[in-house]
C-alpha cells in the first residue's frame, strides 16, 4: 500500500512504511531494534554489505533517542519507522526530547576529543548512513541508506 509520510519536513510521495516500532526508553530495548532491523532486511532484500552499517547507525540513533533525547525516562518512549522508497531504505527515529544543536557538535577526531568516552554517533550515523538528516529540531532522525 502506497502511503504519504511526513517526512524532510513535507509530505513526500513514494515511500512505504514498511514496519514500525514503539518502546520506552530503557536501553535494554536496543534489542527489540535489532530485532526489528533484521525484520527489514530479510522482508526488504538488502544487501548483506549494507547490514552492518545500517545496524550500527540506527542503534546508534536510537542509543542517542534514548540517552540524550528522554534522558533515559521509561515513562517516555522512542517510535522508529521504517519507509522503503526503491533502492532505499529509511529509518526514522523520534524521541520526546527537546532536540539539541546539531549543526554545531565537536569533531570527535580533534585530539582533544579523542580520549571522552562519548560523542562519536552522529558521527558514526553520518559516515555509515547515505544521509543524515535531523528533523524537528533535532528530536528526529531519518537516517537513508542505498540497498546495495
Amino acid at each position: 500500500m502506497l502511503i504519504l509520510i511526513m517526512y524532510k519536513g513535507m509530505i513526500d510521495e513514494g515511500f512505504y512504511l514498511v514496519d514500525e516500532l514503539r518502546f520506552s526508553s530503557d536501553i535494554a530495548n536496543i534489542s527489540e531494534v535489532e530485532n526489528l532491523i533484521d525484520r527489514v532486511v530479510a522482508k526488504c532484500d538488502i544487501h548483506e554489505d549494507v547490514y552492518g552499517n545500517l545496524l550500527i547507525g540506527v542503534t546508534e540513533a536510537v542509543n542517542n533517542a534514548i540517552v540524550h533525547g528522554n534522558h533515559s525516562d521509561v515513562s517516555k518512549e522512542v517510535f522508529v519507522e521504517v519507509l522503503d522508497k526503491n533502492t532505499q531504505i529509511c529509518f526514522v527515529v523520534h524521541d520526546k526530547g527537546n532536540g539539541f544543536d546539531f549543526a554545531h557538535l565537536p569533531d570527535p577526531t580533534a585530539p582533544e576529543n579523542l580520549e571522552k568516552p562519548s560523542g562519536r554517533g552522529v558521527f558514526l550515523m553520518r559516515n555509515l548512513a547515505d544521509e543524515v538528516e535531523f528533523l524537528n529540531g533535532g528530536s528526529s532522525v531519518a537516517l537513508t541508506f542505498n540497498r546495495a
